[in-house]
């Protein structure tokens, strides 16, 4: 049996749960800040474009967990608090890359939240390494 062999992969979508799709929709409307490039519904479908990937929320997804990178998980985290949502994983550094494995050399830092279907959504950064491990 031949094995298939993908050159240069690149991640093209994500699927999300979503039991309630109005519910969802408008809770990732507000966190990225734009609409949906498409909803179909039925059967159950909406589309956010992330980059060159793309976020589907479908009603008859498995649960799933995603991670976005952003700037600050500290910033992003007060501010998914102040609009009203639970965190699960306060901020702390997951892995110090001091070699600079993924990059430049850093800490990666992580915090968790569910979004208003429960599905558990990382965030993660990647800041400069403070030599006091403060």
């Amino acid at each position: 049996m031949a094995v298939l062999s993908l050159t240069s992969p690149v991640l093209h979508q994500v699927a999300l749960r979503a039991t309630d799709l109005e519910r969802a929709a408008r809770f990732w409307t507000e966190l990225l800040g734009r609409e949906p490039i498409a909803v179909f519904d039925p059967p159950g479908l909406a589309f956010f474009r992330l980059g060159d990937t793309r976020l589907l929320l479908d009603v008859n997804a498995p649960d799933a967990l995603i991670y976005l990178h952003v700037d600050s998980v500290v910033a992003a985290v007060e501010q998914l608090r102040a609009a009203g949502v639970t965190v699960e994983t306060e901020p702390h550094v997951i892995f110090s890359d001091a070699e600079g494995l993924f990059g430049d050399p850093a800490d990666e830092h992580m915090a968790f939240f569910r979004d208003s279907e429960g599905n558990l959504v990382g965030l993660a950064d990647r800041l400069p390494a403070n030599p006091d491990g403060d």
